[in-house]
């Protein structure tokens, strides 16, 4: 009988937020509840006590335990440890894509797979910074906005999983990701000053990376193809696409030609209008400066 962890232990576990099971979410509760299931049957067929595996994964026995009931998502890197101490011949390391889909919220899980298969995405704003590109310290002051309002575990679950999905940066090869930000969107402090400060910061980053192209739509324009709401749309290697925006089919997801032109017009009219993607850097560096 394996015996309960102990305070000592329970202290030394990592308890990082954000990986933490959604209770609501059925589907995502099920696949942790699996892994786990496997990961102990795994462990216990190597005859490996909870205490000596997490020892040897550099982890606590708490922390094993939560992971093995399903309690707990496992992070890639618990995965991966596990698989080299269990000599398991990559069967545990396959998990992690399974796993990599229980870390999105049901309502985002969709499109995070969507976002994974892309070769290409267009994206315009017509309040927001897109979630690829805002840092933890904004997305969590977003979250915390939201009426009716999030308890402190799911805005650690949705900050979590949004950071996750800016792994679309590492892929390789890389998609093409074009970015229209508004003017207002970048002056407002949302979450205060610094957070703002930070956000302009990572856009300048973001705004280097190669296949990235990122404009700013300036409030002073005159004329503008964007009055009728923001625009996604996500092409695919098989030459397929999706396109979503508020002035389309009430903003359901399209995925028929007729439609996606409408779309594809409506945005290379928006990207025609706004600042080139090098004057746009410069506007977004002069806005940093005033902030």
């Amino acid at each position: 009988m394996e015996r309960a962890s102990s305070a000592t232990e329970s202290e030394r576990e990592p308890e990082e937020p954000g990986w933490e099971v959604d209770p609501e979410d059925e589907q995502g509760a099920a696949i942790v509840a699996f892994v786990g299931r496997q990961l102990r049957a795994w462990r216990e067929a190597a005859g490996m006590r909870a205490t000596e595996f997490g020892v040897a994964l550099g982890y606590g026995e708490g922390l094993v335990y939560k992971i093995e009931s399903g309690k707990r998502i496992p992070r890639p890197e618990y995965l991966d440890k596990a698989e080299e101490v269990l000599r398991a011949g990559g069967c545990v390391a396959a998990m992690k894509e399974d796993v990599a889909e229980a870390r999105y919220p049901k309502r985002v899980r969709s499109l995070a797979r969507m976002e994974a298969r892309a070769v290409d995405l267009q994206w315009y704003g017509a309040h927001d910074i897109h979630g690829l590109l805002q840092t933890k310290e904004y997305m969590r002051a977003l979250f915390e906005m939201r009426r009716p309002a999030y308890d402190e575990a799911k805005i650690e679950r949705a900050v979590a999983a949004r950071l996750a999905r800016q792994a679309i940066f590492d892929r390789y090869p890389a998609p093409s990701l074009s970015f229209v930000l508004e003017e207002v969107a970048l002056r407002r402090p949302l979450g205060g000053r610094m957070v703002l400060r930070r956000q302009l910061e990572r856009l300048l980053q973001i705004g280097q990376l190669r296949p990235v192209s990122l404009q700013v739509m300036p409030t002073s324009r005159e004329e503008h193809a964007g009055v009728d709401g923001s625009i996604e749309m996500l092409k695919f290697r098989d030459g397929s696409a999706v396109g979503r925006s508020p002035g389309v089919a009430g903003g359901r997801p399209v995925e028929e030609p007729k439609q996606l032109r409408v779309l594809e017009l409506r945005y290379g009219m928006i990207r025609a209008q706004a600042l080139p993607p090098r004057e746009s850097l410069a506007f977004i560096e002069q806005l940093l400066g005033e902030t």
